[in-house]
């Protein structure tokens, strides 16, 4: 059942993560092992799970895996045991993505009707007015940019912090503490670029934590006192079981806002764009038909597939894949290698705007399924909708650089060239 030594080491190697070999290990597990344990040193084992099928099947069946009983991103040992002193938890943050019923429901409850498509489309127009606005900056750069560094960070940015209730000014902070928390891993985002013990890194992710609670928690007295019609006052006030959210779970919960409702869809939108730099007939395609656009934008998050992984832990003994599980084992969802299934995707490996059908695993599945879908697809749809009639051309101006991190991912560096209409 165990996975080679040299695979189970790619799987935690940040470095691996921004380039092949995460797919090379990928595609030999899902053709050799797609349910397999990996033994790497300084990890606890865990379960690999690298098949389509069998990510839907843990994924919907939340009380046989659950979030919160194990890290829910892939954790160290020595990691888990510090923080574990720290919060009498496995996680240091305690949002939607690290809880179980009956939290869970609750919790998700209080925001899920604003990231609904009839609540969004009230944003649409200020969304498009964003949109034409990174068009223009993008614009002036003559004809050469960074993607990632001129458009696809500050655009999502600026979307969720207009709709969260952040300060414009304060944006630059909330992009800072996103990358030092998402790219721990990477030396050119680290809060502290020398090699780290896992004491060293726990101590700097709490770090993170600490700034994002103390900058939310002015955030929530302030809607408290002055409500106003913003995400932000929707969480500053709501009440589970009559009682204001613990403090803790509120930073958590502006935290998860925050950080994911623009870090993966700055991902997933410089995907698209290296894609299409890449290949010619598929810029040409869409741009021959805007109505392709919504295809182009699913193929861009199944491609790039920011969220590489989630940690699941069994509650019971159970059979998977036609493995034992047993009760406590831990196990990674691979949405990367899911998305690359051979069995459900028909040439997984190339880029097409028009695939139909789509069924990516990168939002996730069943409860859990991402909150922000519909925002990011919105925020997605919009930007290449004003972008794609302006431009004639484009390609790669040099090389392409990816985020190392285990977690979440995506292009750092994407520089481009590129002919307006």
């Amino acid at each position: 059942m165990d996975i080679p030594a040299d695979i189970a080491a790619t799987l935690v190697n940040p470095q691996a993560y921004a380039d092949h070999r995460l797919h090379d290990a990928y595609r030999w597990l899902r053709a050799n092992n797609p349910l397999g344990i990996a033994r790497p040193e300084g990890f606890d084992r865990f379960w690999v799970v690298t098949k389509h099928a069998d990510i839907l099947s843990v994924s919907r069946q939340n009380e046989l895996f659950h979030n919160a009983d194990r890290p829910t991103t892939l954790t160290m040992k020595a990691i888990e045991e510090r923080t574990r002193r720290i919060t009498g938890q496995p996680n240091l943050v305690r949002s939607l993505v690290q809880m179980d019923a009956p939290d869970h429901p609750k919790y998700r409850a209080l925001t899920q009707s604003w990231f609904m498509p009839v609540n969004l489309g009230k944003f649409e127009q200020r969304v498009r007015a964003i949109a034409r606005g990174a068009v223009e900056r993008m614009m002036a750069h003559d004809g050469r940019c960074d993607f990632v560094a001129d458009v696809a960070l500050g655009y999502p940015l600026h979307v969720i912090m207009e709709i969260l209730g952040v300060p414009e000014k304060d944006e630059p902070r909330m992009l800072k503490l996103t990358q030092e928390l998402f790219g721990a891993q990477d030396p050119d985002t680290a809060r502290i670029r020398d090699a780290l013990s896992p004491e060293q890194f726990a101590a700097m992710i709490q770090m993170v934590i600490d700034d994002f609670g103390a900058y939310f928690g002015q955030i929530t007295a302030d809607r408290r006192a002055n409500p106003r019609d913003d995400l932000a006052t929707v969480i500053a006030n709501a009440k589970i079981n009559g009682e204001y959210m613990p403090e803790h779970d509120a930073t958590s919960y502006y935290m998860i806002v925050a950080t994911a409702g623009h870090d993966t869809t700055s991902s997933s939108t410089a995907g698209a764009i290296w894609a299409l730099a890449e290949d010619p007939e598929q810029f040409a395609k869409v741009k021959a038909d805007p109505e392709l656009i919504p295809g182009l934008v699913d193929e861009a998050i199944r491609w790039m597939t920011p969220v590489k992984h989630f940690m699941r832990s069994a509650t019971s003994d159970t059979e998977l894949g036609g493995r034992n599980i047993l009760k406590r084992d831990w196990l990674m969802l691979c949405y990367a290698s899911g998305n690359r299934d051979e069995e459900v995707f028909e040439e997984p490996f190339k880029f097409r705007c028009d695939r139909k059908p789509n069924k990516h695993v990168a939002f996730g599945y069943g409860a859990h399924l991402c909150l922000g879908q519909y925002l990011a697809k919105l925020e997605m749809r919009i930007l290449f909708e004003e972008l794609l009639p302006r431009l004639k051309s484009i390609a790669l101006d040099g090389e392409v650089k990816m985020t190392q991190a285990t977690f979440v991912n995506g292009p750092k560096k994407l520089p481009i060239r590129f002919e307006v209409t």
